[in-house]
């Protein structure tokens, strides 16, 4: 890590004295944007951004079982994201690249892709990126969401958020927007093919793709980042999605991971279910004044032969899928006001139903989750301090008492 830092500062140091020994070169700073390197006039360009979120979190909750009740209070002070990027761009060539790091985490790699500009219109990508085909919310950065975290029906569905494969992105109209994306992945997420030969690529691939429908235009430039009307849209603005992904052969219970579990076909080689996701999103914005409605639903199929022992002993049994895999419904509401001051008043209503709610090992329980947040936003959304409360109850078996959770967060985010 410290050789890391010292070379990024020595290049950027250079990168700087260079620019300044020509005028067809330059570079600049700004607060949210980073360092800004421009060479030869602007055909080439280079940037350095990132952001941190210190944060404070308590936390209580109230397990019930039939041996009793258990209560526990927990205390954290963490750095949420701690991160970096790094983005480039020659105009000439049509090329381009992303790096982006999350000190905060054990693997901090979350993005490294090349982009290919085929027109303003059309666009190719490789490498391991975020995806658009999950649920709106989780396909925005982590330092443009309404709370201080993602919404439960973003963390049911979803563990990273990020995946390798080849992504294609597109846009058309002006007044009546259409922007449609589609992905083929591995299917095993970040990482995917392991960090040695003992941690293969399992299953098969990935397709998903989403499509994003603006009847009114698109938001206001910076806009659409966020689900919050951050720039108080003077004319009403509506965002419609639809998304669908499908997993060939998934070994993580939401598909975006591998080695999770195993399953074997009848002669006792390694053979998986294939798992779907589909997402359906309203973002609406007019002058503060903002909704997020989230609809997901995630099923299985290819479960016939299935065996939990590589001796096929023991078959899957048909409502035992549910402990791999995420299955069931969820329904998610956000809205909040933005004012003239920059302030927010938020709150989150989620529910969510499994596709079977009888086996008490299943990997999800049925939930309801509701919550609040107040958020102050400075220098735009690069200075933000926020609060946020949330409980969550989980239903229990055997008439037994709702699990309850509840937290409460308070961080600061600096986008630098």
């Amino acid at each position: 890590m410290r050789k890391f830092t010292l070379t990024t500062l020595l290049y950027v140091y250079a990168l700087i004295s260079y620019a300044q020994q020509s005028n067809v070169n330059s570079a600049n700073y700004e607060i949210g944007n980073g360092i800004n390197f421009n060479f030869n006039d602007g055909d080439y360009q280079f940037n350095i951004f990132g952001f941190i979120k210190p944060s404070y979190i308590y936390g209580e909750e109230n397990i019930y079982t039939s041996d009793g009740q258990t209560n526990n209070i927990y205390r954290q002070f963490k750095s949420q994201n701690s991160n970096l990027f790094f983005t480039g761009k020659a105009a000439k060539e049509k090329l381009g690249f992303k790096i982006q790091m999350d000190y905060s985490s054990s693997n901090p790699l979350v993005e490294a892709y090349i982009s290919y500009f085929v027109n303003n219109k059309i666009t190719f990508h490789i490498g391991q990126m975020q995806v658009g085909h999950n649920n709106l919310e989780m396909t925005h950065n982590e330092d443009m969401l309404r709370f201080t975290n993602r919404g439960m029906l973003s963390q049911t569905y979803t563990q990273q958020g990020e995946e390798f494969g080849v992504f294609l992105e597109s846009n058309f109209g002006s007044k009546f927007v259409i922007n449609p994306t589609i992905a083929l992945t591995s299917g095993d997420g970040r990482n995917s093919f392991g960090e040695d030969s003992r941690d293969s690529d399992k299953g098969g691939v990935k397709i998903g793709s989403r499509v994003n429908i603006f009847p009114f235009g698109n938001f206001s430039e910076g806009n659409g980042l966020t689900t919050v009307d951050i720039l108080r849209e003077e004319e009403l603005k509506a965002q419609f999605g639809f998304a669908y992904s499908k997993n060939f052969g998934a070994s993580n219970m939401v598909g975006d991971g591998h080695g999770d579990f195993i399953i074997y076909d009848d002669i006792g080689n390694e053979s998986y279910p294939d798992y779907s996701q589909l997402f359906f999103d309203v973002n609406l914005k007019y002058k503060g004044f903002s909704i997020l409605f989230e609809y997901a639903d995630s099923f299985a199929s290819g479960l016939d032969n299935l065996y939990v022992d590589p001796n096929g002993f023991s078959i899957l049994e048909p409502t035992q899928i549910s402990e791999y895999l995420v299955l069931g419904e969820s329904i998610g509401l956000q809205f909040g006001y933005f004012s003239k001051k920059k302030y927010s008043l938020d709150f989150i209503f989620e529910k969510f139903k499994p596709e079977f709610n009888n086996r008490e090992s299943a990997v999800s329980r049925e939930f309801c989750n509701k919550g609040i947040g107040i958020s102050k936003y400075l220098e735009g959304n690069n200075l933000k301090f926020q609060i946020s409360a949330f409980e969550t109850k989980y239903k229990n078996f055997d008439e037994l008492d709702d699990n309850k959770f509840f937290s409460l967060v308070a961080l600061a985010q600096v986008r630098f």
